[in-house]
């Protein structure tokens, strides 16, 4: 039997790797994540952040990330549990193979911000 540990983010990249790729400092990464520019999440047990890859375009944060950011911490939602609000299919609606992320890739912030002030 293989003891292979699956990831608990597998769309996400490490900062570092995010450095390297958008030419700027680790720190500066870590201050947008602190910030709330970016959304960013730890492996169980890891003390390093990953970001998920799908809120990036062209290389620089996606356009709603900050508000969805502040949406969840205005509601109080820690990291781990916004990565799940936006990651879990969305059920009945839209044929249950969407996600809150999908949404957001499309342009429609309005409705994600709702939807993670809802999930607080």
């Amino acid at each position: 039997m293989s003891s292979t540990k699956v990831a608990r983010y597998p769309d996400s990249i490490p900062a570092t790797w995010l450095a390297a790729r958008l030419a700027v400092d680790p720190a500066k990464i870590d201050a947008m994540r602190r910030g709330g520019e970016l959304i960013a999440v730890r492996e169980p047990g890891s003390i390093e952040w990953r970001y998920p890859a799908w809120q990036f375009d062209a290389g620089r944060p996606r356009r709603g990330i900050t508000r969805v950011a502040a949406a969840a911490r205005e509601a109080g939602i820690d990291e781990a549990r916004l990565y799940d609000v936006l990651t879990t299919p969305l059920g009945l609606r839209d044929s249950g193979r969407r996600r809150l992320v999908d949404l957001l890739l499309e342009g429609r912030e309005d409705e994600v911000v709702a939807a993670v002030k809802a999930a607080g």
